[in-house]
């Protein structure tokens, strides 16, 4: 057992401000971490990286994310909000830097797809951009929008409508193999990771053995 250090909150508070956020933001633990493609009512592309993504149901299916408190403007969400469509794509491992770079404050009329060297794709009659280099693409419909009054943040809930996954990582279970499609992680607000599955576990019940789903 390794040794502990306790912090209260007086603690946080007396630590400079950049080195709270950081220790604050890693307590989560490894997060979801990806893409979201919109475009405004003119057509102009914007990209931005997230990591506050969580499953919300199966069926339907929604999936929801936080975004922190405006101003600033939030492009993003102005333009979910006004188009109804976005997509979200995963980071792989030759990308990450690119999709890092998406986290910078570009003024509204540069692109992140280009400023960051990454490539919009337009597909199935679906009116947001996907990142054509993301293995794993979800396309979003806007469906609900809840604003958070203890930090002033909003949360943003959207129904999956398309997905575009690579065949060799989908089982025939339905279950998505994400190392075999190369998705990355993230911790904190800057570390990226690669993953390695112990086990798939069966579904537990109080008087079954759980075992493992993994072929020997």
């Amino acid at each position: 057992m390794k040794n502990k250090i306790n912090f209260k909150t007086s603690d946080l508070e007396k630590m400079e401000k950049q080195t709270a956020v950081h220790l604050i933001n890693s307590l989560g633990g490894f997060k979801s971490v990806a893409l979201v493609g919109t475009s405004d009512v003119q057509g102009n592309t914007n990209l931005s990286i997230f990591s506050s993504f969580f499953h919300i149901g199966a069926n339907p299916p929604l999936i929801g994310m936080i975004f922190r408190p405006s101003p600033p403007e939030r492009d993003t969400m102005r333009n979910i909000l006004d188009t109804g469509f976005y997509t979200i794509n995963h980071i792989n491992e030759q990308i990450y830097k690119q999709a890092h770079q998406t986290s910078a404050r570009y003024n509204k009329e540069i692109s992140e797809f280009d400023a960051a060297g990454l490539s919009a794709e337009y597909k199935n009659n679906f009116p947001a951009p996907f990142v054509l280099e993301s293995n794993v693409q979800l396309g979003i419909k806007f469906k609900e929008k809840t604003a958070i009054s203890i930090n002033n943040t909003t949360m943003i809930i959207g129904e999956i409508v398309q997905i575009f996954i690579p065949e060799d990582c989908l089982s025939e279970d339905g279950f998505l193999d994400l190392e075999k499609a190369n998705t990355v992680t993230c911790s904190g607000l800057d570390s990226y990771h690669k993953t390695m599955q112990l086990y798939r576990l069966s579904y537990a019940k109080p008087d079954k053995e759980i075992t493992s789903l993994l072929k020997s």
